[in-house]
């Protein structure tokens, strides 16, 4: 499956297009609140050795928005594949590109996984979507709460 326009403009909605330095021309890398920095439309960056990109110095590296494009649909086939490798029963389009934007966002969730395969009742995922990864360091962070259940609405969307 290939994640439709609506969980690429979920996506792009809750990420935004990233500028860290608005006095130079060009998109810079931003920190996230998790303190790891993203490029793009929120694509962790990372170095050599596959590490998240993390302390003060902004990485030395700008984007035009056209490939800023390219970078998110290459970023989504990365977590595409996680969804597709971990879900085992057949799902809807909705719930495939809620579970991309999820997975785009936090890496992914075993224990969301493993209740769509287990076919968990629907309170019971809609729960766990808007209770957990909701928090950056221990804080709430309302653009997380939003997020949750806006991946919520869209998997349980008829």
């Amino acid at each position: 499956m290939k994640t439709s326009q609506i969980g690429i403009d979920l996506i792009k909605h809750f990420e935004g297009l990233h500028d860290g330095d608005l006095k130079t021309i060009g998109l810079q890398p931003k920190k996230c609140p998790a303190g790891i920095w993203t490029q793009g439309y929120g694509s962790a960056m990372r170095d050599k050795n596959g590490n998240f990109l993390k302390g003060n110095v902004m990485p030395k590296v700008t984007l035009t928005e056209k490939e800023a494009e390219v970078l998110l649909a290459k970023t989504l086939e990365v977590f595409e594949n996680i969804v597709m490798r971990k879900i085992k029963i057949l799902i809807k389009q909705n719930q495939f590109d809620a579970l991309v934007s999820h997975a785009y966002n936090t890496g992914g969730s075993d224990t969301l996984f493993k209740l769509v395969n287990q076919k968990a009742p629907s309170d019971q995922i809609k729960k766990w979507f808007e209770t957990k990864y909701i928090t950056s360091g221990g804080v709430k962070l309302n653009g997380l709460i939003a997020r949750r259940k806006a991946e919520s609405k869209l998997f349980f969307h008829e």
